[in-house]
């Protein structure tokens, strides 16, 4: 992608700082958060993006253009308040969509988190559920709710649009398994839900790939609105990355079955991905070995 005029939101994140970088080498980037981080919002700058500080809570986008070509909805509200994460995810979205009608196509972030979990490969018309709710409360139904504003703004305003579920995206700039690092390096014991291996599968997704299949991804925006899993072409257990990172770091990892702090695997049935947007191409020990690097 080249020479396209695009809008990131929330491009200060884990998943959305590599990606706005990446862009902005080739393309005219505008960032849209809070910028709170003076830092942040500098480096993004020196990268090439256009840094505009506003609220998408607050509905006012009249500091942003209306010509993007592509919008990228990677913001999140993850307060752990109803009220505000319902207006800040599902109603900032619809009104974000309104602002930039005219798109070529708007990527909207879901989560695999808006599936209930469990044992089997979730396909993208799988059960949904509120998976997440132990760690982050509103996490799941914030997101549920927003791919409904998604679909019926992408109809009612002809706008060619994306939902991609992600899975568990990591990398040099952080991710779950960052924390998990963190925990090993403590010996402290990871949480995993109870009830077997099994239901710890997860399709971890590189950021190198996650930047890749973005143009991709903009390509089947369509209406209705496309959802598809995002996540890597491999399955992987969260204690076998656990594990692996033991064996990097040469240091014990301690599991601890609970309810508390962790939740029920989400493992994605990529067909349809793989069917639309290809295979992702790094492969986890190699991302992992990478993240683990790039924290030493």
């Amino acid at each position: 992608m080249r020479g396209a005029k695009i809008l990131v939101t929330g491009p200060t994140g884990q998943v959305a700082l590599p990606i706005t970088k990446a862009l902005a080498a080739d393309n005219e980037v505008w960032g849209a958060a809070r910028f709170r981080d003076a830092a942040s919002r500098e480096a993004l700058e020196k990268a090439g993006v256009h840094c505009v500080a506003l609220d998408l809570l607050s509905g006012d986008l009249s500091a942003l253009p209306t010509d993007f070509d592509y919008v990228l909805n990677l913001a999140v509200v993850r307060s752990g308040r109803w009220t505000k994460d319902l207006a800040g995810n599902g109603e900032a979205a619809g009104l974000l969509m309104a602002h930039c009608k005219t798109a070529k196509a708007f990527l909207h972030c879901s989560s695999a988190a808006v599936y209930a979990g469990g044992a089997e490969a979730n396909t993208e018309d799988a059960a949904l559920g509120d998976n997440h709710r132990h760690l982050f409360p509103t996490y799941s139904i914030a997101k549920i709710a927003t791919e409904v504003v998604v679909r019926t703004m992408a109809r009612h305003l002809g706008l060619p649009s994306v939902i991609a579920r992600l899975s568990v995206p990591y990398g040099d700039n952080g991710g779950w398994p960052a924390y998990h690092l963190e925990a090993i390096r403590a010996g402290e014991a990871i949480p995993v839900i109870p009830g077997g291996r099994e239901l710890s599968l997860f399709n971890p997704i590189h950021e190198d790939d996650i930047i890749a299949t973005i143009p991709k991804l903009l390509e089947v925006a369509a209406v209705p609105a496309t959802t598809v899993n995002w996540g890597g072409s491999q399955t992987v257990g969260l204690h076998e990355w656990c594990e692996y990172m033991g064996e990097l770091v040469d240091l014990p990892v301690r599991f601890a079955e609970t309810d508390d702090f962790t939740i029920l695997g989400t493992r994605l049935d990529v067909t349809h991905m793989h069917e639309l947007i290809g295979e992702t191409t790094v492969d986890w020990r190699d991302g992992i070995r990478r993240l683990v690097n790039a924290r030493s």
